[in-house]
């Protein structure tokens, strides 16, 4: 079970009112909340998410795929926080809107193979990626990060680069994902965003044919009707994620904990509770 956080780690370089270590700092105050009600993984991102407005530049990357050492500290001490606390990360590396940052395909290759190495150098072993957020998504300028193809050459990339990572990419918000791309990924990660909870059982099925781990790590929904997205996937096999965008994600960010959406929160608890 896991909680879309992507902007715990958000900067945006053409703000000066926003601190992002503090912003930072106040999401790890909250990890043991979130995690006391059951919540194994957070997904994080290198180019963030929508925070709200448009035009926001919030990327771990420079124009030729090389990494940012100061995003890359807020990044980690947020990995390493979940560590002591038994989460893993699910750590996104491209996200629409932010893309373009890079120059090229090359470029695009470049980060990811950075990325890669930067978590084994670390030694992280809670981490997994995520390539690209709805990879498929209209706002991605490099033609490799919306087709399925190019998603399959780096997940192939990254897991020759770092045997034994896990790497997967997420489709948009109707829970499915192409052959070539599921083919290519240890382990299926899907969007239920536009997806009705009657109608998450066929969705889950359809992918029962790759035998392999089925993460939804990202549903837009609140209240009762998100509780019952998540039963649903879990009586159905799946893992569930909740992405509270009104709350964790749009500006100005706030974690606090399972006082974020309480039937959320209970409801996962008596989910991961033996």
């Amino acid at each position: 079970m896991n909680v879309r956080m992507v902007n715990a780690v958000f900067e945006d370089r053409g703000r000066t009112d926003f601190d992002p270590n503090a912003n930072t700092d106040e999401f790890i105050t909250a990890i043991p909340a979130y995690v006391s009600q059951g919540v194994l993984a957070f997904t994080l991102n290198l180019q963030g998410g929508f925070p709200g407005y448009e035009g926001a530049v919030n990327s771990a990357f420079n124009e030729d795929g090389s990494l940012r050492e100061d995003y890359l500290r807020r990044v980690r001490r947020v990995i390493e926080a979940c560590d002591r606390n038994g989460a893993v990360v699910i750590l996104g590396c491209y996200y629409q809107r932010q893309d373009q940052i890079l120059k090229d395909a090359d470029a695009v290759r470049a980060g990811v193979v950075n990325v890669v190495r930067w978590i084994a150098a670390c030694g992280f072993t809670n981490v997994v990626v995520e390539i690209a957020n709805e990879f498929n998504h209209g706002g991605f300028d490099h033609a490799i990060l919306r087709r399925p193809a190019g998603q399959a050459e780096l997940i192939r990339l990254a897991g020759r680069t770092l045997p034994g990572l896990a790497v997967s990419t997420s489709g948009l918000g109707d829970g499915r994902l192409p052959d070539e791309v599921a083919h290519a990924s240890d382990f299926l990660l899907i969007h239920f965003n536009g997806t009705k909870a009657a109608d998450i059982p066929a969705r889950i099925e359809a992918l029962r044919k790759y035998g392999k781990p089925i993460v939804c790590n990202e549903d837009q929904k609140y209240g009762r009707e998100a509780a019952e997205a998540a039963r649903v996937s879990v009586r159905n096999g799946a893992s569930w994620g909740f992405m509270h965008d009104k709350v964790n994600q749009h500006f100005p960010f706030d974690f606090k904990g399972p006082d974020d959406d309480p039937a959320v929160y209970e409801a996962i608890r008596t989910l991961t509770t033996p």
